[in-house]
């Protein structure tokens, strides 16, 4: 009779009185251990399990816990590089003696189950968190009361010595911010230019664009420009987006200038 047992990742088919070497178990020397994991049982009957067999189980006594055979790893490196690795690892392993092979009841059998190493290593710590205490934590101490904070005196006003007169003057005011300047709309603007209307390219900052808005609000000569006031031209600022282009540019100016040229 054989079977097929699973451990560490691998297949092994095993009869009784095998001796097999298998990754690292949980175990000491002398220790009698169950694989539970059972693919397959062999024999006068065959059975598949899919994928294990309930109640399936091979027992075994564990020999040796030792290191196999060195493998070597050998890297050559071709371009640019032109070096060479060797490498050489010693895998754990535990070698076992296959005592028994139960094709039911296994579960039952009270026997310890094999575990890996690593398997057996990580279900030890997550135990030994799940059972630390936690810790309690410290009765906070009442906070003491913060001392009220005592009004401090108004600050007397600055003197400032005038270099002049050197006599001590208390400081200036800050002046208020000045008003904005009321926007009204031009009277001069036109329906329709009274005869041939001006080139108003001509004045610096007047493009095509700012020409086109101009005749649209009724403005098509210089000397409408040049009649233009403060209000006006803060209402003639909004219509054409360009706030501060008129003063900027000195478009009253140069619309006289240039309505005066035209007269002569």
């Amino acid at each position: 009779m054989f079977a097929v047992i699973k451990t560490g990742g691998k297949q092994y088919k095993v009869s009784k009185d095998d001796i097999v070497a298998v990754e690292r178990l949980a175990a000491d020397a002398g220790e009698t251990v169950q694989f539970n994991e059972v693919l397959m049982l062999g024999g006068d009957k065959t059975t598949v399990g899919s994928p294990l067999i309930d109640g399936a189980a091979v027992q075994a006594e564990v020999v040796e816990q030792g290191r196999g055979e060195k493998v070597l790893n050998f890297k050559r490196r071709r371009r640019k590089h032109s070096s060479k690795r060797l490498k050489g690892h010693r895998q754990y392993i535990t070698t076992i003696k296959v005592t028994d092979i139960l094709a039911s009841s296994g579960d039952k059998s009270g026997v310890k189950a094999a575990l890996g190493a690593a398997s057996a290593g990580a279900m030890v710590a997550a135990g030994a968190v799940a059972a630390a205490p936690k810790k309690a934590k410290k009765a906070e101490a009442p906070a003491a009361p913060k001392p009220e904070k005592k009004a401090e005196p108004e600050a007397a006003p600055v003197k400032v010595k005038d270099k002049e007169t050197s006599a001590k003057v208390e400081p200036a005011a800050k002046a208020e911010d000045a008003a904005p300047t009321e926007s009204t709309r031009p009277s001069n603007l036109l329906d329709a230019p009274q005869g041939e209307p001006d080139d108003l390219t001509k004045i610096s900052g007047v493009g095509p664009v700012l020409n086109k808005k101009l005749n649209e609000n009724g403005v098509y000569h210089f000397w409408q420009i040049a009649q233009w006031g403060p209000s006006e031209i803060a209402f003639m600022d909004d219509q054409l987006s360009f706030k501060g282009r008129i003063e900027r540019d000195e478009w009253i100016a140069q619309a006289e200038k240039m309505s005066a040229d035209k007269d002569k």
